[in-house]
């Protein structure tokens, strides 16, 4: 897209309503009188527009866990021609046979910009992931770079829903439902078999991509916390209705048990007037999530920092968790702050949105903007020799972390990397070394 061309798009952006809530029953009519009342497939949908229910879950699952939502569209989605298989280019899905799982702890730095064209949809880009897609187990972690906008063609995921976390570059989402604005700092949360097209504000836009093929996403339960804290319902903003009615060749690109499938449409399929449930889209700013943390000694364990989750058959396992290290005040008492020596059963891979984290400050390299750490399943883990020599020796004064923003894709099975992942020139060499030097202080 030229300058021109981002400039209309962030013109666009900076325009847009939104409804507020997570997991609301919306409503909205981008033309008065385009939703039915008191029913949702009458005879003759108003305005000459087709009926059509998007579900998300099993028709029969309980009522707090269905999710679906009742378009009202020009054309119905019936309506297209066969789909062929595609090209996969740098998109990979579970299950990952490309390696073995690694214990080792692995870093990158970030995803390399693109040689050409390239948009939100050719430029993601497969690090990994674990379970498998046609069974709606597990999730994959992507990247992308992208230097242009998608024009005349859209993009659905029949395998999973899709945490988009922007790190450069703001981000305009049309979505079947209406359009998101999500900037660095952002989440846009995409639901599964939603389609939607991503325009670029800025000349290039680089970021993070959780593909969940499980549960879907929701708000942890806060337990003894109460009735407040974390992300707030209210700050998760649902696109008001936008339809597109153009006619011309588009191109629909649908990812599908592993593989992308494409047809050609003779009209946007953008093109819902009206609609109304609770398998939205929505956006947040991770700069509201409302942190929790210690008043006396110690520090909580970092799922206190969950943003979002999505919830196993065992209770409290989470098939991946979103978490943020968003800014805070840190006070304990005698306590070491950053975050302590680890082995986990659960893998953690890390991203960095903006800043420094406060526990990985040194190694070639280093824990940059847009580069990734993964850390597998009881891989030992923790502060790196110089953040540990500064910590223990700190003066305990009241102290704000406010230079940084890392987040968290937190799963309950290793992780897998493929092999471009394994592969990659961008992946750091000597991050064991950032452990080295750490002195023996045993004094029997």
């Amino acid at each position: 897209m030229t300058g021109t061309g981002n400039e209309q798009a962030r013109k666009t952006a900076e325009g847009l309503g939104y409804l507020s809530g997570f997991g609301n029953e919306h409503s909205s009519e981008a033309l008065p009188g385009a939703l039915p009342v008191g029913r949702n497939s009458p005879q003759r949908a108003p305005l000459g527009l087709y009926a059509e229910q998007l579900s998300g879950s099993a028709f029969t699952e309980p009522r707090a866990h269905n999710h679906r939502s009742w378009l009202y569209r020009i054309r119905p989605s019936a309506a297209h021609p066969p789909f062929v298989r595609a090209e996969r280019r740098t998109l990979r899905s579970a299950p990952f046979t490309d390696c073995v799982p690694d214990p080792n702890r692995l870093r990158w730095n970030p995803l390399p910009a693109p040689a050409g064209p390239v948009d939100f949809l050719d430029g993601l880009w497969t690090l990994g992931g674990n379970g498998d897609a046609t069974r709606r187990t597990g999730m994959a972690v992507h990247l992308y770079h992208a230097n242009s906008s998608m024009t005349g063609r859209v993009f659905s995921d029949a395998d999973g829903e899709l945490l988009i976390v922007p790190e450069r570059g703001g981000l305009l989402v049309r979505t079947e439902l209406g359009l998101l604005r999500a900037e660095p700092g952002h989440v846009a949360l995409i639901p599964r078999g939603v389609r939607f097209r991503v325009e670029l504000l800025d000349d290039t836009a680089r970021g993070y991509v959780c593909e969940n093929y499980g549960k879907p996403f929701q708000l942890p339960d806060l337990g003894p916390i109460g009735a407040n804290g974390l992300a707030n319902p209210r700050d998760f903003l649902a696109p008001v209705a936008a339809f597109e009615d153009i006619e011309g060749p588009f191109e629909v690109v649908n990812k599908f048990c592993g593989n992308l499938w494409t047809a050609t449409y003779d009209h946007s399929p953008l093109d819902v007037v009206a609609w109304h449930g609770n398998h939205v889209p929505y956006v947040y700013d991770l700069h509201r999530f409302n942190v929790i943390g210690s008043i006396s000694h110690d520090h909580p364990d970092p799922s206190i920092f969950t943003v979002l989750t999505s919830p196993s058959d065992t209770p409290g396992l989470a098939g991946v968790d979103f978490v943020v290290f968003a800014p805070r005040w840190l006070v304990g008492e005698d306590t070491f702050r950053p975050p302590y020596f680890h082995r986990n059963v659960m893998t953690e891979y890390m991203g960095l949105i903006e800043g420094a984290y406060d526990a990985k400050t040194s190694g070639p390299g280093g824990f940059v903007p847009g580069g990734g750490s993964l850390h597998n399943m009881m891989s030992a883990h923790g502060p790196d020799r110089e953040t540990f020599d500064k910590a223990s020796a700190a003066e305990l004064r009241p102290q704000r972390i406010d230079d940084g923003l890392a987040f968290m894709f937190e799963t309950r099975w290793p992780l897998t990397l493929t092999e471009q992942a394994r592969d990659a020139e961008h992946l750091q060499t000597g991050y064991d070394d950032v452990w080295q030097g750490l002195q023996r202080h045993f004094r029997p």
